[in-house]
C-alpha cells in the first residue's frame, strides 16, 4: 500500500517550486491563485527570497503548504495514495491530498494558523530543542520534572529523536538534566517559539474558530493524524484532531508505526526536502521516495 507524507516547517529553501511554475501551466495557475488569496506574491518570496525571508512563520507555513499541494495537483491523479499523513503543518497538505479540504480553504487556514502562531510566539519568550539519544518516555519524564517552568515533549520524531518545547529558561534547565541523564546531544532549534505546547493556546483558540467555519469533505483515503497517530475518515474527528494538534505533541513515530501495521509498504514524501524519509527509515523497514518538483516530475 502507498502512503503520501507531507513535511512541516523547516523544510523550506530559496527557489522552492520555481521549476514547477516555469514548466507547468497548471502549477503556475495555482501559484497565481495563491498569490491572489494571500494578497501578496508568496511565489516571489519562494523563488528568490533569502533564507531569512523564508524563515518568517507567516511565509514559511503557506509556502511549504503551497509547494506540497501544487506537487499533488501536478500528479494528475496518476498515483493515488491509500493513506496520508503530514508532520505538523504537513497535516493540512495531507487533507488537501485526500480531498478532505479544498486547496483554497487549506491555504487560508494555514495562513491564519501561521499568523496566530506568530502572535502567540511574540507574547512570551519560548523555544524548542531536539534531544538525541534518549527514549521517548525518558525525555517526557524529564520534561515533567521541570516544575518551575513550562516544558513538554512536543515532537516524537523517531526512536531516539524527541523535540521538547517550552519557556527559554525551562528548555535550558531541561537540557542540562537531559545531558546528565545520557542524551547524546541537546540541540537548540532556530524557531520563533514553543510550538505544540501550552504557549500556543491563543493560536489554538483562533484556529479552532477558523476551522469550524470551513467545509470539510469525505476523504478519499484515511489520514493518520498527529494528535492520535491513528487513521481517521470521520470529518468531525478529523477537525477535532486538527484543532488539538497545535497544543499537543506530534506523534510521528507512532503514526508511521500504525501506518505500517495497517499495510503501508512505500512512503512518498511530497514537498520540499527529505527529512521525513530519513525519519521513516529510522522507524520502520519500508521503501521511501520523494517528489520535490525538481527532478522527480
Amino acid at each position: 500500500m502507498k502512503a503520501f507524507v507531507f513535511p512541516g516547517q523547516g523544510a523550506q529553501f530559496s527557489g522552492m517550486g520555481k521549476n514547477l511554475y516555469d514548466n507547468q501551466k497548471s502549477a503556475k495557475e495555482l501559484f497565481e491563485k495563491a498569490n491572489d488569496i494571500l494578497g501578496f506574491r508568496i511565489s516571489d518570496i519562494m523563488f528568490t527570497g533569502s533564507e531569512e525571508d523564508l524563515k518568517q512563520t507567516q511565509v514559511t507555513q503557506p509556502a511549504i503548504f503551497l509547494h506540497s499541494t501544487v506537487l499533488v495537483a501536478s500528479l494528475n491523479n496518476i498515483c493515488k495514495p491509500d493513506m496520508v499523513a503530514g508532520h505538523s503543518l504537513g497535516e493540512f497538505s495531507a487533507l488537501v491530498a485526500n480531498k478532505c479540504l479544498s486547496f483554497e480553504d487549506g491555504l487560508q487556514l494555514v495562513y491564519k494558523r501561521a499568523i496566530a502562531m506568530q502572535k502567540a510566539c511574540e507574547k512570551t519568550a519560548s523555544t524548542m530543542a531536539a534531544v538525541i539519544g534518549l527514549n521517548d518516555e525518558k525525555v517526557a519524564d524529564i520534561a515533567r520534572r521541570v516544575t518551575s517552568e513550562i516544558v513538554v515533549a512536543a515532537n516524537f520524531n523517531a526512536p531516539g529523536q524527541v523535540v521538547i518545547s517550552g519557556s527559554v529558561k525551562g528548555i535550558e534547565e531541561a537540557s542540562e538534566i537531559l545531558k546528565v541523564s545520557g542524551a547524546k546531544r541537546v540541540l537548540p532549534l532556530k524557531v520563533s517559539g514553543a510550538f505544540h505546547s501550552p504557549f500556543m493556546e491563543s493560536a489554538h483558540i483562533e484556529l479552532k474558530e477558523a476551522i469550524e467555519k470551513v467545509n470539510f469533505f469525505s476523504p478519499t483515503c484515511p489520514i493518520y493524524q498527529n494528535y492520535t497517530a491513528k487513521a481517521s475518515t470521520d470529518i468531525a474527528e478529523i477537525k477535532k484532531n486538527l484543532i488539538a494538534q497545535l497544543i499537543s505533541p506530534v506523534l510521528w513515530t507512532q503514526t508511521v508505526q500504525n501506518m505500517v501495521a495497517d499495510g503501508a509498504t512505500h512512503f512518498t514524501e511530497i514537498g520540499p526536502g527529505n527529512v521525513l524519509q530519513g525519519l521513516i527509515r529510522k522507524i520502520a523497514q519500508v521503501n521511501t521516495s520523494g517528489i520535490d518538483g525538481n527532478n522527480n516530475l
